[in-house]
């Protein structure tokens, strides 16, 4: 399997939001990525809405 085509920005920005090693998440299928990131996404909003409310 190809390495993921992103720049090297967007890799390490992956790479910080999902606490993965670069080389994983440039490695990891897109479709994988997508949802690991879209469930950080709704776990982030959640935490923040729990933070406003107290």
């Amino acid at each position: 399997m190809r390495p993921n085509q992103f720049s090297a920005e967007t890799a390490k920005m992956i790479a910080e939001k999902l606490n993965m090693r670069l080389e994983e998440v440039m490695h990891t299928p897109p479709h994988i990525l997508t949802a690991k990131l879209k469930e950080a996404e709704e776990k982030g909003a959640v935490e923040e809405k729990d933070q406003n409310s107290r």
